[in-house]
């Protein structure tokens, strides 16, 4: 496999995996009395994040306590999310 079609099926593999979001913001804290600062929620109650594509690394919760924003994948089996469909798909 050349490096242009590894790269597209990294992509393919990633859009899928993002896919399994049902934006219900647990990992951000949406059921939680520490949310991050960055989550928003729009008109259909669906949850996303305002710097989506600057959250990794160092953030603040609504009440100020820092934390590391990681993907959620690299979570792997330890997901705290019940609720969370990559919980659910493992």
């Amino acid at each position: 496999m050349d490096k242009e079609a590894y790269e597209q099926k990294q992509q393919e593999l990633q859009n899928a995996y993002e896919g399994r979001c049902k934006r219900c913001g647990a990992c951000c804290g949406s059921t939680s009395q520490e949310p991050c600062e960055r989550l928003k929620s729009d008109a259909q109650g669906k949850f996303y994040c305002s710097v989506y594509s600057k959250r990794l690394g160092l953030q603040k919760t609504v009440t100020g306590k820092e934390f590391h924003c990681v993907l959620i994948r690299d979570l792997g089996a330890n997901i705290p999310f019940p609720e969370c469909a990559y919980f659910k798909h493992g």
